[in-house]
């Protein structure tokens, strides 16, 4: 293979950790309510699994042979797995023991979509829109770990193929730029519906923001960049991410002008230059910012954070009246990094670094164990009745009529609708009110 299409080895870059972290910080605060356009930070998450995986997939074909793609998908799963497998487990437990009924059986029914690693086409499919349901679904934002893992299933079979012998690089970077433009189109097209779910939440889609990023990988595009000084590489990163700041701050969520035109497209282009540049120059005024001690740290933590940040959210009871305040955020932000911190010490860092139980078949068998007790937990679970916990039991004493009370001796035939520990603001007496706050009732 020619020098300019060899993959040098991967050396660890702390600004895309740092990158990772800025991204995570702007989902959870767009999460919040205080950053409307902060959802494009899943955009950047995308871009850098695609650098990071195609990056990874190239070194591979530049040491001869080819990616080995079990060994891959093994390193994948035992990445990705594991921890969402008990966060899942554990917020089915939270959600019993509780949630709200109409939380809890939603919860239940995309647990195996959830496993499937396809909940984004399920909620697509059923129509769940997620700019107006997902206050329902304790799993909403586990669209974007589902494509994610389509991705990681096709990508590499197009990269080992593509990618081989001279000018494997150049081919793999046209692919990428192809299947980009071609997802644009889609996205352009679907975009312009009423709901803009399956623009948002579809794999072909959102490919376009995870094949930038491969293509931001390959030989072509580090060429490209080699040449630029120091100075001109800081000067450009300063830029990109001012309009990548901008745009968080300045978008209107998901009905701002051209987002579904080719405004997230632009968005994730900039990243991926970004991300380019950053690998270019790491120690760079730009890249020791980014990677400075507090982003960096968080980036490390973004994978178990972003996975229990909406869990978290839906179950920590909010304000009764009007948005989120900055102490319930701090609170709920707080205890995300706190679940995500245990997490990583007890889960994914014992299996990143080979612990003893992690290694091996023991690894394997954990994660089975692991599996089948999640099952187990989500078979045993009652599943609550439908519109349980959907009714405003307040109201309905008020406007019922004292004869009523005293036929059922006090008791209204709505109580049996209290949610497990019937506390105030949780369900039964205030989840018609929530529902008619937030209009959540996904469309069948």
């Amino acid at each position: 293979m020619a020098p300019t299409t060899s993959a040098p080895r991967r050396t660890h870059v702390g600004a895309l950790d740092g990158l990772r972290g800025l991204a995570v910080a702007a989902v959870l605060l767009f999460h919040a309510g205080h950053l409307r356009g902060g959802f494009l930070g899943v955009d950047l998450f995308f871009v850098l699994s695609g650098f990071l995986i195609t990056g990874l997939l190239l070194e591979e074909l530049g040491r001869g042979g080819g990616p080995r793609l079990v060994a891959f998908w093994e390193r994948r799963a035992r990445r990705l797995l594991p921890a969402l497998t008990v966060m899942v487990a554990s917020t089915l437990l939270l959600a019993w023991a509780f949630a709200r009924p109409d939380l809890l059986r939603y919860a239940l029914q995309d647990a195996p979509w959830v496993a499937a690693q396809s909940v984004n086409w399920h909620y697509i499919g059923e129509q769940i829109g997620y700019w107006n349901a997902s206050g329902t679904r304790l799993f909403a934002h586990l669209w974007s770990i589902g494509v994610e893992w389509q991705f990681y299933l096709a990508w590499p079979l197009t990269v080992a193929l593509a990618g081989r012998g001279p000018g494997g690089h150049r081919r793999v970077a046209l692919v990428a730029m192809a299947g980009a433009l071609v997802s644009l189109l889609l996205t352009i097209r679907l975009g312009a519906a009423v709901d803009t779910t399956r623009a948002y939440e579809g794999t072909d889609t959102r490919a376009s923001s995870l094949l930038l990023g491969a293509a931001a990988a390959t030989a072509p595009v580090r060429n490209a960049v080699s040449g630029l000084s120091r100075t001109a590489v800081d000067v450009i990163c300063a830029l990109l991410l001012a309009g990548l700041f901008a745009s968080w701050l300045l978008t209107g969520g998901e009905k701002a002008p051209g987002l579904f035109q080719g405004g997230m497209f632009a968005h994730s282009l900039a990243g991926a230059a970004l991300i380019a540049l950053l690998a270019r120059a790491p120690d760079g005024l730009a890249g020791r910012m980014i990677g400075s001690a507090v982003p960096r740290r968080l980036g490390e933590l973004s994978y178990s954070l972003y996975l229990w940040h909406w869990p978290v959210y839906l179950l920590l009871p909010r304000p009764e009246a009007g948005p989120a305040g900055w102490g319930w955020t701090i609170v709920a932000a707080g205890l995300s990094l706190l679940a995500a911190v245990v997490s990583k010490a007890t889960v994914e860092d014992p299996i990143r670094l080979r612990t003893g139980w992690a290694t091996g078949r023991r690894g394997w068998a954990a994660l089975a164990a692991a599996a089948v007790v999640a099952a187990g937990l989500w078979a045993a679970i009652p599943r609550p009745r439908p519109g349980a916990g959907t009714v405003d039991v307040s109201r309905l004493s008020q406007s019922w009529p004292d004869s009523s009370r005293q036929e059922t001796g006090g008791r209204t035939h709505a109580e049996g609708l209290t949610p497990r520990g019937g506390r105030p603001g949780r369900g039964g007496d205030a989840g018609g009110l929530w529902h008619q706050r937030h209009r959540g009732a996904p469309r069948r």
